[in-house]
């Protein structure tokens, strides 16, 4: 049997997988439309381009492992009113008098009428309707306050963990306490760079690198700061590792960790590649897994919130 079911498909929710579980369960072939962007725009608004809404169709498909096709449609009533071959069609509740408009097409064209499968509203904990719209609503809107892509992806990598589905900015907020921060400026150039990034998001997240005297030698130790619009503050630090006496002595007489590595191991492209945790390590640990510690351990009391606020 060959099955039809069509939407926009801005953003895979629960009614979708829906859709596709009850197509998948009558046909032996899928065609699936999706409204190409000029058309999802009319009632929607600004949506996600077609070229990533496709690819996520298809990697959902995918996982079922059934026969399927995509087509662009730019009508309500796609190509199911034409196609000769087709035998049924999937709608939502919302969508089910689409579907008898199609039929009486079909009919008008001497085409045989669509079998049609509907599926119930999924709704959320409230009772509210799930949709493309209302996930997006409550996504998480949070800005980092730097430019560096490495410091930026490693706030995505963690946050696609924790929230899934959330908008992500940056800006160069400034961190307050210069280039080469250190010792406890540090954390206080987290939290600047946090609440300069804030803005009206949910989330402003500050990231700085700062060198520490300890007992043998001088650390690097990595500092994250999360504020959110309540104006609570969470911090957290990545892992702590020793810089060579040689590039400590540089750094101690002015210049920074990125000024020190070449003039002592002439690698000027330090800074762009490895970074020094890389150079260190041979590999073994790199800067954006550095980052992501420091990320995901300033999140620690907002993940088990209920234990942070006994």
């Amino acid at each position: 049997m060959r099955v039809a079911v069509g939407g926009t498909f801005n953003v895979l929710h629960a009614g979708h997988i829906s859709l596709f579980e009850k197509a998948f369960q009558i046909a032996d072939f899928l065609s699936v439309g999706i409204c190409s962007d000029e058309f999802a725009s009319r009632s929607r608004g600004k949506v996600n381009p077609l070229a990533a809404r496709i690819e996520a169709v298809q990697e959902l498909l995918d996982e079922w492992g059934g026969r399927y096709e995509i087509t662009v449609i730019d009508h309500p009533h796609g190509t199911a009113a034409e196609m000769d071959d087709l035998d049924a069609i999937v709608v939502s509740e919302e969508t089910e008098p689409v579907a008898a408009e199609i039929n009486e097409l079909r009919l008008s064209k001497g085409l045989y009428p669509l079998q049609v499968r509907t599926v119930p509203m999924i709704t959320d904990e409230s009772g509210q309707r799930i949709s493309a719209s209302s996930i997006v609503a409550a996504r998480k809107r949070i800005s980092v306050g730097t430019e560096n892509p490495i410091k930026v992806q490693a706030v995505r990598s963690v946050m696609e963990r924790l929230y899934g589905v959330f908008e992500l900015s940056s800006v160069a907020a400034d961190n307050g306490v210069g280039e080469q921060p250190m010792g406890e400026a540090t954390i206080e150039g987290a939290k600047n760079r946090a609440i300069n990034a804030l803005g009206d998001n949910d989330l402003g997240i500050g990231i700085e690198a700062g060198v520490f005297e300890m007992i043998d030698g001088m650390y690097d130790v990595q500092y994250c700061a999360i504020v959110d619009r309540e104006g609570t503050l969470t911090f957290g630090a990545g892992s702590a590792f020793r810089y060579p006496d040689r590039v400590a002595d540089v750094v101690r007489g002015g210049a920074t960790v990125g000024e020190a590595f070449p003039q002592v191991y002439g690698t000027e492209a330090l800074g762009r590649s490895k970074g020094a945790i890389g150079f260190l390590s041979e590999g073994l640990l790199d800067r954006q897994k550095l980052t992501e510690q420091s990320v995901l351990a300033a999140m620690v009391p907002r993940i088990r919130k209920d234990l942070y606020e006994e």
